[in-house]
C-alpha cells in the first residue's frame, strides 16, 4: 500500500487586519523622507512638521494593529526600518542642512552619529524583543529615551529657532553637541518612564481629561511653543525616572517579608 505524498504548506500571506497598521507605519515613513525634500528647499519649519507628523504616525500604528490584533513580524521590521529613517535620518540631515553643515567635518560627524545610533537602538530593541529578562520592561520602563522622542529633543535648538528667530539656536557650536548628547542618550542604558504603561488614579481621571484638553488647544494656537516645552519637559523628568526606577530595584533587591505581597510592574514596554 502506497504511502500518501504529504502535500508542501502553502505560506500564508500577510492578513488583512495586518494592512491597515502596516500603512499607517508606511505613511510615516513618507513623512520622514518628505521631510528631507522640505529640509533641502529650505522650508525648515516644514519640515520639522513632517517629521512631527511621523512621530503622531508612529504612535498610532501599534495601537491599532494591536486593537484588530494585527501584530505580525513582517510590521515589526517595517515599523524599525520606517523609524530609523524618519527619526534618525531625516532629522539628522534636516538638523545637518540648517545648522551643522557650517561645521562641515565636526557637523556632519554629530549628524551620522544621530542617524546610526537611532539604527543600534532600533536594532537594539528587536534583538531583546524575546527576552523573557528585561529589567527595565518588566518595571514598566524604557531602555534610554525611545526614538521618537529622541529626534524631537535632538531638534529642540530648532524649534526654539522657529518660533524667536534667534539666530544664536542656529549656531553649529550649540547645535553640534546637543544633537550628539541627545542620541547617546538613546542607546544609553538610563531608564525612562514608559508613558503606555502609566496608570491614573480614578480620583484624578478627570483632571488628566482637563489637561489633555488644554494641551491640545495649546498645540492649535502655539503649536511650536507647546512642542519645545514638551522637550523641556521630558528632558526633566529623566531624572526622577532613573530615581523612581532605582527605587523599584532597591525594593526588588531587599529580602522578602513573609505575608507581604509582591512587589508589582509599573507596565510594559511599548515601543522603541
Amino acid at each position: 500500500m502506497a504511502m500518501k505524498r504529504s502535500l508542501p504548506r502553502v505560506r500564508r500571506g500577510l492578513p488583512l487586519r495586518a494592512v491597515a497598521p502596516n500603512a499607517i507605519t508606511a505613511l510615516a515613513l513618507c513623512c520622514g523622507l518628505t521631510g528631507i525634500r522640505f529640509g533641502i528647499s529650505g522650508d525648515f519649519e516644514i519640515a520639522v512638521t513632517m517629521i512631527m507628523l511621523a512621530g503622531v504616525l508612529d504612535g498610532l500604528d501599534g495601537r491599532i494593529a494591536r486593537m484588530l490584533h494585527g501584530e505580525s513580524r513582517f510590521g515589526a521590521e517595517l515599523d524599525s526600518l520606517a523609524d530609523a529613517i524618519s527619526f534618525g535620518v531625516s532629522p539628522a540631515l534636516i538638523l545637518y542642512l540648517w545648522s551643522l553643515k557650517d561645521l562641515p567635518r565636526i557637523g556632519w560627524l554629530c549628524a551620522l552619529v544621530l542617524a546610526v545610533f537611532c539604527a543600534l537602538r532600533l536594532a537594539r530593541f528587536n534583538a531583546q524583543i524575546d527576552l523573557e529578562e528585561q529589567p527595565h520592561k518588566s518595571a514598566g520602563f524604557l531602555t534610554g529615551v525611545p526614538a521618537p522622542a529622541g529626534a524631537a529633543l535632538a531638534m529642540l535648538p530648532l524649534f526654539f529657532w522657529v518660533w524667536t528667530g534667534e539666530e544664536p539656536f542656529r549656531s553649529p557650536y550649540l547645535v553640534a553637541p546637543w544633537v550628539a548628547a541627545m542620541a547617546t542618550l538613546m542607546i544609553s542604558s538610563v531608564a525612562t518612564f514608559s508613558w503606555g504603561s502609566m496608570k491614573l488614579r480614578r480620583n484624578i481621571r478627570f483632571e488628566a481629561l482637563a489637561i489633555v484638553v488644554l494641551l491640545g488647544a495649546a498645540v492649535i494656537s502655539a503649536p511650536w511653543h507647546t512642542v519645545s516645552a514638551l522637550c523641556v519637559a521630558y528632558l526633566i523628568s529623566i531624572p526622577f525616572s532613573i530615581a523612581s526606577y532605582a527605587r523599584i530595584k532597591r525594593l526588588r533587591a531587599a529580602p522578602a517579608v513573609p505575608g507581604s505581597a509582591p512587589i508589582a510592574s509599573a507596565g510594559h514596554d511599548v515601543g522603541p
